[in-house]
């Protein structure tokens, strides 16, 4: 098969190989899935970059853990039936070698999730990481129904998914931006108010249009670095979903503010949750997605080959919307 790998980290264009392997065969449990699309996260690139913890984990690392593609043959204790199934899958490189940045993949069969129908193999390689994410903080303390939620970075595509999602939840839905594009983004999504955090004072603007009286919940990409806003916009009895606290790995927990405010603060990370919990969150999702109210943004589209040029956009930042690579 065709794919891409790494042996040692560092830049995208120095580490990054395209090149042939032998394709796998699925064990007892697994399904080998031929993959159409492969989603590209900043955790992938982080992971590439050696900007994450624990250096190289495996001698050769395909990456990314999110994808999309059909079943072409399974495993002993696999329903035969599944043969031909479209599928998006979960976790693909997370704690294991080899993702899906390949033609091919072979994973636990419970990872290889039926793709809605209305749902293209592109779009369904969002679901893993962005749209699962997403799903599961706006949900995981029940609906946001008549609730006032803030999500911060409103133009990723963690915070896409979760303003559509907030909305549809029946919330009123308050985001933070760096411009006029990301504003007209985060509208279409369906946010009631865009805040640019570059020429606004992201406090004073939410407590004038709350009428002082604050964020009910917030889904977080920046925990610590947001942490003096989210001291100030809470309101007493809120619910902060973290997600990310990438610019400030350590941040102080000032206790006794969010003891006598009645804060909870919920650390999630999608790779950890539960067979209940994750059960939970593909069921909103998939909801949603069935009822064709939830929109995919796709940023951009690259070939295998060049699956650098994807990784180093990731890294650019300047992008609204998923990037995908098609093996």
């Amino acid at each position: 098969m065709k794919a891409v790998w790494y042996e040692s980290q560092g830049p995208a264009k120095e580490v990054l190989v395209h090149g042939d392997m032998q394709a796998p065969s699925p064990k007892e449990g697994e399904v080998l899935v031929r993959l159409r699309a492969s989603g590209v996260n900043p955790s992938d690139v982080k992971m590439r970059a050696g900007l994450r913890p624990g250096g190289m984990p495996f001698p050769r690392i395909i990456p990314h853990s999110d994808g999309a593609g059909e079943i072409e043959a399974v495993g002993e204790g696999v329903d035969k039936g599944r043969i031909g199934e479209k599928v998006w899958i979960w976790n693909g490189q997370w704690q294991r070698p080899f993702g899906t940045c390949a033609e091919y993949i072979a994973l636990p069969a419970n990872q290889a999730v039926a793709l809605p129908a209305t749902v293209g193999f592109e779009e369904g390689a969002c679901f893993g990481i962005p749209a699962l994410t997403a799903s599961h903080a706006v949900t995981c303390d029940g609906l946001p129904e008549g609730k006032r939620v803030l999500v911060t970075g409103g133009a990723g595509a963690v915070g896409h998914y979760a303003i559509q999602m907030a909305k549809l939840s029946g919330a009123e839905v308050f985001t933070t931006v760096s411009g006029s594009d990301k504003a007209a983004y985060a509208e279409y999504a369906g946010a009631d108010h865009c805040i640019n955090y570059r020429e606004e004072d992201v406090a004073e603007v939410i407590l004038e249009k709350t009428g002082g009286k604050g964020i009910d919940r917030l889904i977080e990409v920046e925990f610590g670095e947001n942490l003096p806003v989210t001291l100030k916009v809470m309101a007493p009895g809120g619910i902060i979903a973290a997600y990310g606290s990438a610019k400030q790995l350590e941040p102080v927990l000032p206790f006794n503010q969010f003891l006598f405010n009645n804060l909870t603060l919920h650390t999630l990370i999608v790779y950890q949750l539960d067979e209940k919990t994750r059960a939970s969150a593909i069921g909103h999702l998939h909801r949603w997605v069935e009822q064709g109210v939830l929109r995919h943004s796709i940023a951009a589209s690259f070939p295998l080959e060049e699956t650098a040029a994807a990784h180093e956009l990731v890294e650019s930042a300047n992008k609204m919307g998923s990037v995908i690579v098609t093996p």
